[in-house]
């Protein structure tokens, strides 16, 4: 099954218009024609079955025959994961964790962070193209890049977590401190961790410490467990 994507698609739309590079894909690299069927999200869990009625190397028409409510995660995980050195480890993360499933993320910069900034828009069409290749009818949130003491400014009305490597007398696993169905933001450092002050004004904020496991994990990893650990909590 392939899977595209139109954002401004909704219950009452009729038909729909591909971009032109979309348009060309369909055309030229799966070779569809006039008549054949495709399925659509809108990313904001509607499925779409749609007809082609027209079709070329720029443009590509279609006809939508019916549309169907998938369901939505039934939890919130919202991760806040520090800049990493290398690009390629977050578009990875990203990828890894809207397969999985994520509601929401949060690119911050902490002390350690050794990065400033991300192309946004290409971490987007990373998230885009796992939720097409997962044939998933959500698409995360991508906020903006904030700092973490920016991050700390915010209204927090969730389950509230701060994955760290340092020795914490209260620390539990994430696992058996996360509860089904719930709404949680977890934050998880750079490479380096965070520092002894960001944890404190972690906790001071109601950030309960967790710990993923014995071993120490790269970020993006520890990222990765994380969701997932989420994900199995809620099967």
């Amino acid at each position: 099954m392939q899977l595209f994507y139109l954002p401004n698609l909704n219950k009452e739309s009729i038909s729909a218009e591909f971009s032109n590079e979309e348009s060309k894909h369909i055309f030229k690299v799966l070779r569809k024609d006039v008549g054949d069927n495709i399925n659509i999200t809108n990313g904001k869990n509607l499925f779409f079955e749609a007809k082609i009625t027209s079709i070329s190397k720029n443009n590509c028409e279609v006809k939508i025959q019916n549309f169907k409510v998938k369901d939505k995660l039934n939890y919130k995980l919202h991760l806040a994961i520090s800049l990493l050195k290398s690009n390629d480890r977050f578009e990875w993360f990203l990828e890894k964790a809207s397969e999985i499933g994520i509601s929401e993320i949060t690119p911050i910069i902490c002390e350690r962070s050794e990065r400033k900034f991300l192309n946004e828009k290409r971490l987007q069409k990373v998230l885009v193209s796992a939720m097409k290749q997962s044939l998933k009818s959500h698409l995360p949130i991508l906020n903006p890049v904030v700092t973490l003491k920016e991050f700390f400014q915010k209204d927090f009305k969730d389950e509230l977590f701060i994955a760290h490597c340092e020795e914490e007398p209260n620390k539990n696993l994430l696992l058996n401190s996360i509860k089904p169905k719930s709404s949680s933001i977890i934050l998880i450092g750079p490479e380096g961790d965070f520092t002894q002050k960001e944890i404190d004004k972690a906790i001071e904020l109601k950030f309960k410490p967790v710990s993923l496991g014995e071993s120490r994990f790269r970020a993006e990893t520890a990222a990765i467990i994380a969701t997932h650990t989420v994900s199995i909590v809620n099967m």
